[in-house]
């Protein structure tokens, strides 16, 4: 669990971070050792939901070693169903990560929304309805691990 006090922003207990898949967390279906690792670490705190469509068949195998619960999406309206999810777990108390267009309303629900902006790019749509934008996953994993950099981030 992570608390947050934001001055003008929320007052926020988080419990849940849901996370995009390709793009977000992986490159080309591959995710590094570096982020499987601090995915374990912030699973200690948090409960981690990964959301794909697993466009390259590896998601599963990627994320075997990941304390984490995996969602495989059909190919229709992902943006719905990784709403719908967002809702199940309760947006409120819950972080989305995403750098795809299909993520613009999982960020918009959820208590903050993240953007990244990683290899493989990120739609601008997302960085827009995003409440932060990170250069990598990697900085955003940093945030969470140093709570105050949201809170200077987002405060008015």
């Amino acid at each position: 669990m992570l608390s947050l006090d934001i001055p003008g922003f929320k007052k926020l207990t988080v419990e849940n971070l849901a996370l995009d898949f390709n793009g977000t967390i992986a490159c080309d279906g591959t995710i590094s050792d570096e982020i499987k690792t601090k995915l374990n670490d912030i699973a200690g705190f948090l409960n981690i939901y990964v959301l794909t469509a697993d466009t390259f068949g590896s998601a599963r195998k990627e994320l075997e070693d990941v304390n984490c619960e995996l969602v495989i999406l059909n190919e229709n309206d992902q943006a719905a169903q990784k709403t719908q999810l967002m809702e199940e777990i309760n947006p409120l108390h819950s972080i989305a990560i995403g750098n795809g267009r299909n993520d613009v309303r999982m960020l918009n629900v959820s208590a903050i929304g993240i953007s990244v902006i990683n290899g493989e790019g990120a739609s601008g749509q997302t960085l827009t309805s995003a409440d932060i934008v990170c250069r990598s996953f990697m900085e955003a994993m940093e945030m969470l691990e140093n709570p105050r950099r949201i809170k200077a981030t987002l405060r008015t």
